[in-house]
């Protein structure tokens, strides 16, 4: 047989690629914000009824909703550069579509494809976990995390200014341009990853979330307009349920789902997404409350008549700080764990909404409250994707982070529709304009520190695990995960292991000491590996019956490689010989 060297996967990923990711993850986020300056103006600008204009917003929100953990299941299945660079491409000719209208039918459509690029953020986060040496994952992960803040928080003054300067077209140009950019530079820098899951994409699965997900987000996001109690926001609440519960029952009986909710239901996976709901609530209240506060005439008392630029620029720190809160996230989680650091943050959130009810009196007192717990929501927002990925099998990261992003987008769907009640049913009445009030705002704080303390409890209950660099970027790979299973079985009762066990012998049928066995599984990654004993011996267990590749180096030795099958309870004895055939036992 022909003589191959077999190490672990290759790991191609340069210095340029996580920021080449995190600024894909930044664009994304661009895209998001850009109409926050405009929103009030929107109705005049596409000559329609405030209630339509409020489609294009939510248009976005849907398309997004169901594309993240769609795009993330193809991008498992297929590869997850080809998918971030596809959720690029149908943003940008969504851009470019809106920034060619003046009409709402052309815009809501834009505007959709535009929502697609919302799976860029678990695609990034999938590639890293694919590429990255175990060093760079934790801060590189809490990078990507917190574009979406970052991206954010740069967008608003960026936005602001350009609509207060210029045709506000010019906002998807821009938009436009930073797609392509991100395009060409992730197809310069960024390598394929080579894992992919097993199985075929579950269209089915596909369809069923997308309904589901439609019938529930469309009421959360049009019940102010159509009424709460009406019949219509009730009916689509009612036929979410029914329509995600028969989704579920499905995807439980589906051999490669989109979502496996048998992995979804750990407490740990669990625990996060619902963790991550909270977050996405306290993330999306201060966007709300903010800027209202800040561009208000002070003639009401407590506004604090600020341009919009000058609004955007005080609410640009939160962003900021969520990007500069990455290399901290990377020490704080090596040393104490990606779970205490979701809970410093989330604290630190806390702090920060308390502490916010009484500094509304000043443009400097905002961007306190904003440093404060961008801080926080950095942390948390990192913690996030390394719990996700320290619970579920490498093959799954793209879905996994995908319904975890999905998780915090609805999170901050729900919190825009509960705020935007809150501030309009407390909002003062004056020449036929309502007008948010001091009350409205503290209260909207008060719902955020009650999300972050639901957040808080949440975090508690999850599994205490040693520290990052210990445990979860240990398994932030599936062959360093298997190798624990090998080696927790090799130390099992002094037992002989489910595995293969032999000798490594020379040409002439002499021992070979320190030989390296190496045990590749059907996937190409490493399973396990060991070092031969002074008698030539070796004992390797396996995490799972099946096909494997042995391959035995040695210093002085040509390489060997040998294919065979593990298929009972009993270890496989098996000799591998330096160089020339394997001898059965």
């Amino acid at each position: 047989m022909s003589h191959t060297t077999t190490d672990e996967p290759v790991r191609q990923a340069s210095r340029a690629t996580v920021p080449v990711l995190a600024f894909a993850g930044i664009v994304v986020a661009v895209m998001q914000t850009l109409l926050v300056p405009v929103i009030k103006d929107l109705p005049r600008l596409l000559d329609t009824s405030p209630s339509n204009a409020t489609w294009v917003l939510t248009s976005t929100l849907l398309s997004g909703a169901v594309a993240t953990p769609i795009m993330g299941r193809l991008g498992d299945l297929f590869g997850k550069r080809r998918m971030l660079i596809a959720s690029l491409s149908v943003m940008v000719v969504g851009a470019l579509l809106s920034a060619l209208t003046d009409a709402l039918v052309p815009m809501i459509v834009g505007r959709t494809l535009q929502g697609f690029a919302m799976g860029a953020i678990p695609l990034g986060i999938g590639l890293m976990r694919d590429m990255l040496p175990r060093e760079r994952l934790g801060s590189a992960m809490a990078l990507m995390s917190s574009s979406i803040g970052v991206g954010g928080g740069l967008a608003l003054p960026a936005a602001a200014l350009v609509a207060q300067n210029t045709d506000w077209h010019a906002l998807y140009f821009g938009a436009a341009g930073l797609g392509v950019l991100s395009i060409a530079l992730t197809l310069l820098v960024v390598p394929e990853s080579p894992l992919r899951a097993k199985g075929t994409f579950d269209l089915p699965g596909a369809l069923g979330l997308s309904a589901g997900l439609i019938l529930f987000l469309l009421p959360v996001s049009k019940g102010s307009d159509w009424g709460w109690s009406s019949p219509t926001t009730l009916g689509l609440f009612a036929a979410a349920v029914v329509v995600l519960l028969l989704w579920g029952l499905m995807e439980l009986r589906v051999a490669a789902p989109l979502v496996d909710l048998r992995t979804t239901a750990r407490r740990e996976v669990l625990l996060t997404n619902l963790a991550s709901i909270m977050v996405g609530v306290s993330f999306f209240v201060i966007s709300l409350v903010l800027p209202q506060l800040l561009q208000l005439p002070s003639e009401t008392g407590y506004g604090l008549g600020q341009s919009m630029v000058v609004a955007g620029l005080c609410v640009a720190p939160l962003g900021l700080t969520m990007m500069f809160t990455a290399p901290v996230y990377a020490r704080l989680s090596a040393r104490y764990g990606p779970r205490t650091t979701l809970i410093i943050g989330l604290l630190i959130i806390g702090v920060g909404y308390a502490g916010g009810l009484g500094l509304m009196n000043a443009a400097w007192q905002t961007v306190v409250t904003s440093v404060l717990i961008g801080a926080g929501i950095g942390l948390a927002y990192s913690s996030l994707p390394a719990l996700i990925i320290g619970a579920v099998p490498a093959s799954e990261t793209g879905a996994a982070n995908g319904l975890n992003t999905l998780m915090r987008s609805i999170g901050t769907s729900v919190s825009s529709a509960v705020i935007g009640m809150v501030l309009a049913n407390t909002s003062n009445v004056v020449g036929g304009v309502a007008v948010p009030t001091m009350h409205g705002f503290r209260v909207s704080f008060l719902i955020a520190a009650g999300a972050v303390a639901v957040g808080l409890v949440l975090a508690f209950f999850l599994p205490r695990r040693s520290p990052a660099g210990v445990s979860q970027l240990r398994a932030s790979s599936e062959e360093d995960a298997n190798l624990a299973r090998a080696e927790r079985a090799l130390a099992g009762a002094g037992q002989p292991p489910h595995g293969f066990r032999g000798r490594v012998l020379a040409a002439d049928g002499a021992p070979v000491a320190r030989a390296k066995v190496t045990l590749i599984d059907r996937h190409g990654r490493q399973a396990g590996a060991t070092l031969s004993a002074g008698d030539g011996s070796y004992a390797l267990a396996v995490p799972a019956q099946g096909p494997y590749v042995l391959a035995a180096r040695a210093a002085g030795h040509p390489p060997l490689a040998h294919a065979a099958t593990h298929g009972g309870d009993r270890p496989v004895d098996l000799d591998l010989s330096l160089p020339g055939e394997t001898v059965p036992a």
